[in-house]
């Protein structure tokens, strides 16, 4: 998973020709670290399909701001360069594929 910020997130996640799944997290948020498994889970499942990366919200101010993260864990799947899902919370890693299932393909 890569580390994302705010001079690369044009680059990295709205370039992408992969949709991108967005964490958006915080080293002292504990449900931000149960759910990456889950989302790694799903991106090895998915390889050719799907990028994951992160943005700590700690030291990247603007791209939170700009996609109205006002919550931790947030988790924003884009495609196209736009955002597709937003999911708030954590959840099972089953929420987050029938979230993202239209977005990866068979």
């Amino acid at each position: 998973m890569d580390d994302v910020t705010d001079e690369s997130f044009a680059r990295d996640v709205l370039a992408s020709p992969l949709p991108v799944i967005v964490d958006f997290w915080a080293p002292w948020c504990k449900p931000c670290g149960a759910i990456e498994p889950h989302l790694r889970g799903i991106v090895e499942a998915h390889p050719e399909r799907v990028r994951l990366v992160r943005v700590n919200v700690d030291e990247q101010l603007g791209v939170p701001g700009r996609y109205g993260v006002l919550a931790l864990p947030t988790v924003l799947l884009f495609a196209d360069g736009e955002p597709r899902v937003r999911i708030v919370g954590a959840h099972s890693r089953a929420r987050y594929e029938r979230a993202f299932e239209s977005h990866l393909g068979s």
